[in-house]
């Protein structure tokens, strides 16, 4: 009888010894957890949405701080709506990939083939060269980047249109989101549709992206955080409906995680047409830029493919970090200004994605 206690005891005590132990994917979980309040802490940022999955499923998915103050209101990753900034660039990417295989553009003919009312420059260029930042665009200015004057598309042109280019096309790399503002006004004239309304027929609806949406200066959606440019200073009203494709969407971590996973398993374009988002572009000199259409190109420490692209905006720092080889998306998304995003990434990118098993 003693026997069949002892033994009755130390099968009871290995079954709480193991229910204490941590799964490997637990484990990474609690190590980022530590690492997100942190980086909470440390960069004075009000609220923040972290969502990661793994093949295609979601393996941790968190909010931390507030979405909005008096009376608190936490962050939801399944709900909040934050600005994902320039993360929006990769959503254009996919759409203008759709239309090119839908024989709507061609991605090596000249713009003017569209838009033949565009003021002529010196050198024609490409929607190629738009998305992938090679066609001399200036850059938006600090009063246009915090404008609130309200316009579409097409209207959001003059801000530009009437400027030289900066170089000749394909000469140099030149970030900037003007450039996709004309890619907008490309993609339309060529679909005959509007720029919105095409990517949430052909993107949107298809990948369940439900709380995706433009970021409408007349009208917030209900669970849409404050957006904040100090940890409790409220960011001025801005308007960013002409600028939607190059960063003007409003969406939660989640379903950033979900259009992540579309670059590793692509149901919507063709695993040919995906290669070309990312894979880097070259200048004319024959050196990469890193960065494809809509995506930055890099290798992890593993000297696997990284796929991402960080925003900021007004009241945003955002992050998207897509590892098709591991099939591992990270999204970060958070409500205040002027937040450097890359080094957190890489330090999800550790212990996600890193020397631990996958």
């Amino acid at each position: 009888m003693k026997r069949i206690i002892a033994s009755l005891m130390l099968l009871l005590t290995s079954m709480g010894f193991s229910q204490n132990i941590e799964n490997p994917t637990q484990q990474k979980i609690t190590t980022a957890k530590k690492k997100a309040k942190k980086f909470l802490k440390s960069q004075h940022i009000p609220g923040m949405a972290i969502s990661v999955s793994k093949n295609g499923e979601i393996i941790w998915s968190e909010g931390f701080g507030y979405g909005k103050r008096k009376p608190t209101v936490p962050i939801n990753p399944s709900k909040t709506l934050f600005r994902i900034a320039s993360i929006s660039k990769t959503i254009t990417a996919v759409m203008l990939a759709k239309l090119a295989e839908d024989k709507l553009i061609d991605l090596d003919t000249s713009i003017y083939n569209y838009l033949p009312d565009y003021p002529k420059k010196e050198y024609d260029f490409t929607a190629r060269q738009l998305g992938g930042h090679l066609a001399g665009i200036r850059h938006t200015t600090d009063d246009e980047f915090k404008s609130n004057k309200r316009m579409t598309i097409t209207e959001g042109l003059d801000i530009f249109k009437n400027d030289p280019l900066l170089f000749e096309p394909s000469t140099s790399f030149h970030y900037n989101s003007l450039g996709y503002v004309l890619l907008s006004e490309v993609m339309q004239k060529a679909a005959k549709k509007e720029f919105y309304d095409m990517v949430r027929d052909s993107i949107l609806i298809p990948l369940k992206m439900d709380n995706t949406t433009i970021d409408a200066s007349n009208a917030i959606p209900p669970n849409t955080t404050n957006f904040y440019r100090t940890k409790r200073i409220l960011s001025n009203p801005v308007a960013n409906e002409y600028k939607i494709a190059g960063g003007g969407f409003l969406s939660t971590s989640e379903d950033i995680v979900r259009f992540g996973h579309e670059l590793i398993s692509p149901t919507l374009i063709s695993k040919e047409s995906l290669a070309q988002l990312v894979t880097s572009q070259r200048l004319k000199n024959g050196n990469l830029t890193g960065y494809g259409i809509g995506f930055s190109v890099e290798k992890t420490k593993q000297n696997t493919p990284r796929y991402y692209h960080t925003g900021g905006g007004v009241g945003a720092s955002t992050i998207l970090m897509i590892f098709p080889q591991e099939d591992i998306v990270i999204t970060v998304l958070t409500n205040k200004s002027g937040v450097d995003m890359k080094p957190f990434g890489l330090e999800l990118e550790a212990v996600f994605v890193g020397t631990t098993e996958n």
